[in-house]
This record gives structure tokens, C-alpha cells and sequence, in this order.
């Protein structure tokens, strides 16, 4: 019972000195518990059968991200522990001097840690429970559904979920700190607090040329995912700049961490003005326990703008690209004169397919029993024709230069070919630029920017096409920006217009038709969709065909649904990541309390004001928290040019506002957890003062 009460009045005396402790632990809990409840909000959204599905794999994905975030959170908390229990060293040690047994200071710390982790479970829960009925509306919102039936929600999966993890991980705890209490030793825990790291003046010139190393490193990594982004023409090819980058990270953080203190004490007039003399040796004698954790925290901050500015583009460029890349109510595809090296060896087609390929597209709808004249309106058909010119053919010359670049680029693939007139039909539809010809010139149209870049070399060398022994020459030196297919993404490569004599004789390969519905109004509309979204799909003549029909309703749902899939998962991961950076830096701060009181007295006694005091503290967990975040930024912006060219296919043009998201997700977090950690320290030395 003793035992009882000491840790529950040790707990009461925590909660103002551990403040952010405790902070961590609840918001972890809620974070845990929001993005697992998502499940129970998403049931009472209107959305279709392929949004609902689309959900359903957004759950299970972040079911999975849960177990790695469970791992982070995990070791947040026994590495919180470990500061922890070094700033109490005195306090147990006074323990065993009056004669208590290690056993019975660990089942001290036993019950401490039961009633922190039962308290944070429930106070973290209760928050989890209001926050995640404004995540519905998020949910709602990012994909654009109706949330009428709105109703206040608990998710008993998500609890049961978010006990069992945070149970197994403050179990770890309990464990971790049995075994360190087992390993102290009196003399140890009664002068620990004492002892400061003995400040060692590394040599200035070995820093100097390490430094010069890691600055290297860092802008031979920086030059890969860039410039030279051409040259990782391997997947494996991108471990080259995360290791390069990882191994200078830590290059300049170890020797800056000698030359600044050489540098600043060679400044006498800033070095000496004020407290900046203590300031600077405040930090140096911990800043060799710090260059690894700097590292790693700088690595984790630069993740998470990667990953919160990504994935919010995406969501972004996606919902901006339906705009533009989707113009029509539907678009039907069917492939055509199906070849014998097509159908040899091939389990996609079968004899019935093979006949159907020899049909129009329009008789093949009509034997779905779907009525064109009924159902649509502004309808373009067009042609793709395949004359058997690859890629590599219209490269010309310069695909030995290509090759070189990209090696593991597919080359063989064939052409499309377009009649002039076909394609300022359509375009004229898509709202698209129309295009004169003379009679020996083409022109290419894609819009999928790296592809693209490789066929504008091309272009410049007025590499000709010959088809039947006739030459065409480029009209342009670029290629002219525009699609084909509707999607929500830029992915068109490149398609060639030409005269249309060039293609009088030439074999069809695709034929197309895009459409508007002929409907009054939504009700009329969806009626339309659903006849060819369900009816035609379940039409015993649609196995019998290559048709494929994309109505514009499906894309956006599909669009929306994977953008708002991928910035949940990005907003879990980075906050994440983002809380235990900013805890990290916080608890180690923190855990130097009890040095920082002692050395505050003395400055207190030698006549220095309290203002001057809490300025130098103020410097010093500044200096703490801005030099991961200083070059974090710095790797971030090369690490979201390298995203951007990675993710090119979505588009960039969304990438500003998702920026800005992510600085306002740093400044609410990362500076709330400075503030606080500055008001909790001012805080502790202030009692003592």
C-alpha cells in the first residue's frame, strides 16, 4: 500500500515537470484511435459500390501503416523512458540510501507506468472520440460524398485496437525500466546528475575536410535526384543518393559539431556579449550525445514534408486533372483486326473475340443492346492505326544516345497513328488546339512530360517517319500538349498526327467513340451510367469482345478515392513521424533539467536577471530544435523536386497549396512542441531560482 501511494504522488508531482510527456502519450493515443475509427465514419457516407470499395482498401492499407506507426510510437515512448529515468537517478538513489530494495523500486516505477499509460489511454481516447467525428467530415469532404445521415460515432474495433497496441508497448516499458533499475548503481544514480560531458575540441582542420566530405556527398546526392536524375535509369539506382545523403547528414552534424564552438569562440565580441559564452558551452558539452539523434531526427522531419507536401499534391492534381482530362461523359475503346503474333500463345483472346474484332464499334454496341442514338449525343469516333513503327524507329538516330540514358525502357512498343481530320474532330470536342498539315509533315501530341522531353530531342533533329516509302517530316520541334484516352492523369506518351492519304491504306488498331449523355438532368444521367456501367458489363455478348467503356462518373470517383487514399496515409505517416521528431528533441531538453537548475543558481547568485536567463534558454532549445529542421528544409526541397519528377504523371501544378499545407502542419506541431518545452523548462528552473 505504501508502495501504492508513492507512485501515485509521484505522478502528481510529474504531471507540470513532464508535461509534454504526457502530451505525446495522449496524442498518440488519439492519432492511433482517429485513423483506425475511419472505418466506422465511412459507413455513413452516400458513395457508389466502387467508392465503398475503394474505402474498404483504404482501411485495410491503413491497418497496415497502423503496425508500423505502433513500431514508432513504441520506441518514442521507452526512449521517453530512458530520459526520464536518468532525471530521477537522484531520487532513487535516495531510495536504496534509506534502505529499499531495487525490487521495491520497481514495482514503484511498475504501478507509475500503469496508472500514466491507463490515464493517457483514457484521456488520449476521449480526445481520439471528438476528433474523429470531425475526421468524418474530412472524410466526407475528400471524397466529395453526402454525409446526411451524420450521427455521433464510436469505433469499439479501433479501441479494442488501440489498448491492445499502446497495452503491449507501455508492457515494454515496464519491462525496460525493471532491468535498468536491476543495472544501477548507488553511486551512479547520486552523482549522475553531476557529471557533465567533458567538452572535447575536435581539430579544426580534420572537421574542416570532413565537413568539405559531407557537403560533397550531399551535392552529389542532390545533383542525382535532379539533374542528373537521367542517370538512375535502375529502381535500385535511387538507394545511391538515400545512402549518400543518410551518411553526409550525419558528415555534418559531426563535424559541424566541432567547428561552430571553435568558430563562435574566435568571435569575442558575439562569443562574450550577454550569455552567449554559456549559451554555446550549454550545448557543446552534450553535443557529442546528440550528433546521432540530430541525424536521425533531421531524417525524419525531411520524410515527413516529403510526405505530407506528395501526398497532398496528388490529391491535389488528381481532382484538378479530371477537369481537363476528362471532358466527356464517356469514352468506348475497342481493339481491332486482331494479328496472329496478337492472339499466338495469348489466353486474352478467344475465337469469339477474334471475329468481333472485325466489326465496327458500333455494331458490337449494338449487339450489347445498347441504343447510340437514344443515349448519346456529340459523338466523335476516330481511328488509331498501327503501321508497325516502334519507338525505336521513331527515334531514328538518336535512340543509340537514348538507350544509353535508359536502358530498361521499353523501345519495341508500337506507335499510334492519327488522321489530321479524326483528331481536330476530337479536338475540337476535348476543347484541344487544332492542327494544319502539309502533306509530307506530322506532328506529335502527348502530354506526359519525361517521355515527352526524349521525343523533343528527337523532333529537333528533324528525324523523318517513312511510311510506304514516303517521308514525313516534323511541323514542330515539340511536342504539342494533348491526350487520347480520358484519365486522371498525364500519362499520354505520344501519338502521331499525319495526313490523312498517309493512313488511307493502313490497318486499324483501335477504334474509338466518346460521347456526351443524352440526358435531362442528374436522374436521366445516372440511368445512362448505370446501363453501360452494369447492364453492358454483365451483357452475355461482353465476353465475347474487347470493348471497354470509361464514363467520366467512374474516373472521378476512382480519382478521388486513390487521391484521398494516399493523402490519409500521408497525413498518418507524417504526423507521425512529425510528433516523435518533436518529442524526441523535447523530452532530451527536458531530461537536462535537473543540470540546467544547477547551472542557472549560479548564474542567479553571480547577479545576472531572470530576462537574461530566460533568453539564453530560450537560445539554446532554439538552437536544439532548428538545426535538424534547418537542414531537413534544405534536403526537402531537393526531395520534392525528385517527388515531383517521380510523380510528373499527376501533374505539379497543385504543388504550392500542399506546401503550404505542410508549413502549416510544421509550425502548429514542431513550434508547439518548442513552446512548450520552453515553458516547461523556464518552468523548472524558476522553482529552483
Amino acid at each position: 500500500m505504501m508502495l501504492f501511494k508513492l507512485s501515485l504522488k509521484n505522478i502528481k508531482k510529474s504531471f507540470k515537470d513532464y508535461a509534454i510527456y504526457f502530451f505525446t502519450l495522449i496524442l498518440g493515443v488519439a492519432i492511433f484511435y482517429v485513423f483506425n475509427a475511419i472505418d466506422s465514419q465511412t459507413i455513413l457516407l452516400d458513395v457508389t459500390r466502387d467508392t465503398r470499395e475503394l474505402i474498404k482498401l483504404m482501411i485495410n492499407m491503413l491497418s497496415g501503416v497502423s503496425v508500423f506507426v505502433s513500431f514508432i510510437l513504441g520506441f518514442l515512448i521507452i526512449y521517453a523512458s530512458r530520459f526520464l529515468m536518468k532525471r530521477r537517478n537522484k531520487e532513487f538513489g535516495i531510495y536504496l540510501t534509506l534502505g529499499m530494495s531495487k525490487r521495491k523500486i520497481s514495482m514503484i516505477l511498475f504501478f507509475e507506468t500503469f496508472f500514466i499509460g491507463l490515464l493517457s489511454l483514457i484521456v488520449g481516447l476521449v480526445v481520439g472520440v471528438f476528433i474523429s467525428q470531425f475526421m468524418s467530415l474530412l472524410v466526407a469532404n475528400m471524397f466529395e460524398a453526402d454525409l446526411t445521415e451524420f450521427t455521433f460515432t464510436f469505433s469499439n474495433s479501433a479501441c479494442i485496437k488501440t489498448l491492445i497496441y499502446f497495452g503491449i508497448m507501455y508492457l515494454l516499458v515496464m519491462i525496460f525500466n525493471t532491468i535498468n533499475v536491476s543495472k544501477c548503481k548507488l553511486i551512479d544514480l547520486l552523482h549522475g546528475s553531476k557529471r557533465s560531458e567533458q567538452v572535447k575540441l575536435k581539430n579544426p582542420i580534420f572537421c574542416t575536410l570532413l565537413f568539405m566530405v559531407g557537403a560533397s556527398m550531399l551535392g552529389y546526392a542532390y545533383y542525382l535526384v535532379t539533374i542528373g536524375f537521367e542517370e538512375l535509369s535502375n529502381a535500385s539506382d535511387i538507394f545511391l543518393p538515400i545512402i549518400l545523403g543518410t551518411l553526409s547528414t550525419f558528415l555534418i552534424f559531426w563535424s559541424l559539431s566541432g567547428l561552430l564552438l571553435i568558430l563562435v569562440t574566435h568571435m569575442k565580441k558575439f562569443y562574450y556579449k550577454a550569455l552567449n559564452s554559456f549559451t554555446l558551452r550549454q550545448i557543446s558539452s552534450k553535443i557529442n550525445t546528440t550528433v546521432f539523434s540530430m541525424s536521425i531526427i533531421c531524417l525524419m522531419l525531411f520524410i515527413t514534408i516529403c510526405v505530407l507536401s506528395s501526398a497532398l499534391s496528388i490529391k491535389n492534381s488528381m481532382t484538378a486533372n479530371l477537369k481537363t482530362l476528362v471532358p466527356m461523359d464517356v469514352q468506348f475503346t475497342k481493339t481491332r483486326y486482331l494479328r496472329e503474333e496478337q492472339v499466338e500463345g495469348s489466353t486474352r483472346y478467344d475465337p469469339n473475340m477474334i471475329a468481333d474484332s472485325n466489326i465496327s464499334l458500333r455494331e458490337t454496341l449494338t449487339f450489347l443492346d445498347f441504343d447510340i442514338e437514344t443515349n448519346l449525343k456529340e459523338i466523335v469516333e476516330l481511328d488509331i492505326y498501327d503501321i508497325g513503327l516502334t519507338l525505336q524507329d521513331t527515334l531514328g538516330s538518336y535512340y543509340e544516345e537514348v538507350y544509353k540514358k535508359f536502358p530498361f525502357m521499353t523501345y519495341d512498343t508500337e506507335e499510334y497513328f492519327i488522321k489530321l481530320s479524326d483528331y481536330n474532330r476530337m479536338a475540337r470536342l476535348f476543347g484541344l488546339e487544332e492542327y494544319t498539315l502539309k502533306d509530307n509533315e506530322y506532328i506529335i501530341v502527348a502530354d506526359y512530360k519525361e517521355l515527352a522531353a526524349i521525343r523533343n530531342e528527337a523532333l529537333k533533329r528533324n528525324i523523318p517517319i517513312v511510311i510506304k516509302n514516303e517521308k514525313y517530316y516534323p511541323k514542330y520541334e515539340k511536342c504539342k500538349d494533348g491526350f487520347l484516352f480520358m484519365n486522371s492523369t498525364h500519362s499520354n506518351s505520344g501519338f502521331f498526327v499525319l495526313p490523312d492519304k498517309a493512313l488511307n491504306e493502313e490497318r486499324i488498331s483501335i477504334s474509338m467513340m466518346s460521347a456526351n449523355y443524352k440526358a435531362n438532368g442528374e436522374v436521366e444521367k445516372k440511368q445512362i451510367e448505370e446501363r453501360i456501367t452494369t447492364e453492358l458489363e454483365n451483357h452475355p455478348y461482353s465476353l465475347m469482345t474487347t470493348l471497354k467503356g470509361s464514363t467520366k462518373i467512374k474516373l472521378y470517383e476512382t480519382s478521388v478515392g486513390l487521391g484521398a487514399m494516399v493523402t490519409f496515409i500521408g497525413l498518418y505517416l507524417g504526423i507521425i513521424f512529425l510528433i516523435s521528431s518533436a518529442a524526441i528533441l523535447a523530452l532530451k531538453e527536458l531530461s537536462e533539467s535537473t543540470d540546467n537548475k544547477e547551472r542557472f543558481i549560479c548564474l542567479k547568485r553571480i547577479g545576472v536577471d531572470e530576462k537574461m536567463l530566460h533568453q539564453a534558454l530560450f537560445r539554446q532549445i532554439g538552437i536544439f530544435f532548428l538545426f535538424p529542421l534547418v537542414l531537413a528544409m534544405i534536403h526537402s526541397i531537393f526531395g520534392i523536386l525528385f517527388c515531383n519528377r517521380l510523380l510528373s504523371v499527376f501533374g505539379s501544378d497543385e504543388l504550392l497549396p500542399s506546401i503550404i499545407m505542410t508549413a502549416i502542419f510544421m509550425i502548429a506541431i514542431y513550434g508547439g512542441y518548442f513552446m512548450l518545452t520552453y515553458f516547461c523548462s523556464k518552468n523548472m528552473i524558476r522553482e529552483k531560482i
